[in-house]
């Protein structure tokens, strides 16, 4: 077995824990050592976890022994860390959004190419066992020809639960950088590329209060869109209705719905704010056969025994919070010499279509996608060059 992929963290937030929590569950890669801008918080990460080397970023790139930065920073420094790790030579995997700026993202995958290094980007939920059964399904024709569908992210905003919600209100988060990438990236993943969008967006409050210790009733200056609205065209015909929004109290809309010819696959949620951020939860799938819809005249009763939609079980792994899958799968891939999953031009495709929307909204016209991608191999798990665990 090839020795594991020696990995750098860099950025010692809360979203730190679970990568490295994690870890011990792959055999492709171990992170060897961490760094943050605050030193305090990369040396209790190292204790916590026996991590064995804190670091500057300085040092943390010139490690020669190091070959994966793992960016956990915060959406604004995503760029600039990937920037730093390709021209010090290291492969780079991190957070969503794969950068703020359209144009600094451009820059990262054309430095990746150039220096013949990878780039890996979150989210990894579409890895998971949930959505990679949808995959399955929709590969083997259960659906037909996917011909719509909807992604609605709605809840109130995290300043209700999160201990340091100020981020989300900023430049590079809000509802469309912050979840919409979960939604997108499940999306394109499923159904390859999209080819144009339109969308509109608005911000209902300017100001939010916080909710949550230790800035309980502290306000925080709305600065991005919080109600973002649109369509996605796919180029393999179909056509995607999207809502995103910290601005809805509550709603019983379905999170994830896909529309096919032979059928309708629902992803329904895990948790009060699931759907594809999430790797566990429901899939259910009912066929045109199974259909309770007889249409009009409004007299023709609906079928009875179509009370409650058939539950489809997952035949994949990782069907709880296994998030670092796709830095699993990246270090595999490495080891292996072949693509990796969640790759730099998907993410840059993710990433374009959120900036599509504001375009679109602003120009008050489609958007035309510039940006494509190949579709990720789906996941086989009795490969065992895909085996990650």
């Amino acid at each position: 077995m090839a020795d594991k992929v020696k990995v750098g963290l860099v950025g010692c937030g809360v979203i730190s824990d679970i990568y490295i929590e994690n870890a011990a569950n792959f055999k492709s890669y171990e992170i060897v050592a961490c760094s943050d801008i605050i030193n305090d918080k990369a040396v209790d990460k190292a204790k916590k976890y026996n991590i064995p080397k804190v670091c500057s970023v300085e040092e943390i790139m010139a490690d020669p022994d190091i070959q994966i930065i793992l960016n956990l920073t915060i959406p604004q420094a995503h760029a600039e860390i990937n920037l730093k790790a390709l021209n010090a030579g290291k492969h780079t995997y991190c957070e969503k959004p794969l950068a703020v700026d359209l144009e600094d993202g451009g820059k990262t995958i054309n430095l990746a190419q150039s220096k013949k290094l990878r780039v890996g980007c979150a989210p990894d939920t579409f890895l998971g066992g949930r959505l990679q059964m949808c995959r399955k399904m929709i590969d083997e024709g259960w659906l037909g020809k996917v011909i719509g569908g909807t992604a609605f992210m709605l809840c109130p905003g995290h300043e209700l639960w999160h201990p340091g919600p100020e981020f989300y209100y900023k430049e590079g988060a809000g509802p469309l950088f912050d979840m919409a990438p979960y939604y997108i990236t499940a999306l394109i993943a499923l159904l390859g590329p999209v080819k144009r969008l339109s969308g509109s967006y608005a911000t209902t409050y300017t100001k939010r209060e916080i909710k949550s210790e230790p800035l309980k009733g502290t306000f925080v200056d709305v600065d991005v869109p919080t109600y973002i609205s649109g369509n996605l065209e796919f180029e393999c015909g179909a056509i995607i209705s999207c809502i995103v929004t910290f601005d809805v109290w509550d709603s019983k809309l379905p999170r994830m719905e896909l529309y096919g010819t032979e059928g309708t696959l629902s992803i329904d949620d895990a948790d009060p704010y699931g759907g594809p951020n999430t790797f566990e939860g429901p899939i259910k799938f009912r066929s045109k056969d199974e259909s309770d819809w007889l249409g009009f005249p409004t007299q023709i009763p609906r079928r009875p025994q179509a009370t409650e939609w058939p539950r489809i079980p997952t035949l994949f792994k990782y069907n709880s919070n296994s998030r670092g899958v796709g830095l699993a799968d990246m270090a595999k891939a490495i080891q292996t010499n072949r693509a990796h999953r969640a790759n730099g031009d998907m993410a840059y495709h993710a990433l374009e279509i959120m900036h599509g929307f504001y375009i679109s909204a602003d120009e008050g016209k489609f958007y035309n996608l510039k940006s494509s991608f190949t579709q990720p191999d789906a996941m086989i798990a009795n490969l065992p060059e895909y085996t990650l665990d």
